[in-house]
């Protein structure tokens, strides 16, 4: 049996079951782990899905919603304006040192739900980033070249953000951040293993159907090695944790004339070998 699969977890809301997807197949993960966890991700719980493929019986659940990979992890770490082209769009200066947010875990939800426009929002906005889930604890790493060893996977990540909260109220970005669904994640969680270079990933999001974003990782100003080791130096990452990297250009904060994200509209994002994942906007 081949030894190329992903993560995922199927069913609905707060009864997500983990599966493994091999090929077309789906296998039921729940003889390894109740769920892809921090417990899992500490216990290197990626090799052991790997050794076990042939055992794991297939999986006959529920397949009608895909939630996010991962269970809610224990913090997600945002870096702003990690893309070139996306700080001079909005006219930032390029930073020195990578700008980090946080953004409430309970934010994540699965990557083809509906995502709700907060209650007196106009400039809702939409972010296609590279997510990274730790996989081992990063703690004053030595160097960058450390830093890719704590990775489990990588996953598509939608850093929803509300420039108004964000920007013009009180100059806190976490609030513009942290509203109720605001951080669809997956289809599928990739192994870091299966990912030749985090450095060498094609970035694609549209609005209705219209591309607006299209970039490479390549063009992070801070490469995911390097954000990792620089936020170990001032924080433990912990198995689970969520790393979002930075968006490319082409947000509505860039565009000027660009509407901002209203209910009935649709956004559709995928990474290079990361997979597809779709959200249509809801009133809250």
């Amino acid at each position: 049996m081949t030894d190329t699969f992903t993560l995922a977890r199927l069913g609905a809301p707060g009864r997500e079951v983990p599966v493994v997807r091999v090929g077309d197949r789906v296998l039921d993960a729940r003889a390894l782990t109740a769920d892809y966890d921090a417990a899992f991700f500490a216990g290197d719980g990626v090799a052991r899905v790997r050794d076990a493929l042939d055992a794991l019986p297939a999986f006959d659940g529920d397949v009608s919603r895909v939630g996010a990979p991962i269970a809610r992890p224990g913090k997600i770490v945002c870096i702003g304006l990690n893309y070139r082209d996306h700080a001079e769009e909005t006219g930032a200066a390029l930073p020195e040192e990578p700008v980090i947010f946080m953004k409430d875990p309970s934010t994540m939800v699965g990557p083809n739900d509906d995502v709700l426009i907060p209650r007196n929002s106009t400039k809702t906005d939409w972010e296609v980033e590279l997510g990274v889930v730790i996989g081992s604890t990063a703690r004053y790493l030595d160097s960058p070249d450390d830093a890719l060893a704590c990775v489990a996977g990588y996953a598509v990540s939608h850093d929803v953000s509300e420039r108004e909260f964000q920007l013009e109220r009180g100059g806190q970005w976490d609030k513009g951040k942290s509203c109720e669904t605001f951080n669809p994640f997956g289809p599928d969680l990739v192994p870091a293993d299966q990912v030749a270079d985090p450095q060498q990933l094609g970035l694609r999001l549209w609005v209705n159907g219209t591309l607006h974003q299209d970039g490479n990782t390549s063009n992070m100003l801070f490469s995911v090695a390097h954000v990792i080791w620089y936020l170990s130096q001032f924080m433990v990452l912990n198995p689970g944790d969520v790393i979002n990297t930075g968006t490319p250009a082409g947000v509505a904060l860039g565009l000027p004339g660009t509407p901002y994200l209203r209910a009935g509209d649709t956004v559709e994002l995928e990474i290079d070998g990361l997979g597809r994942a779709g959200q249509r906007m809801v009133q809250a």
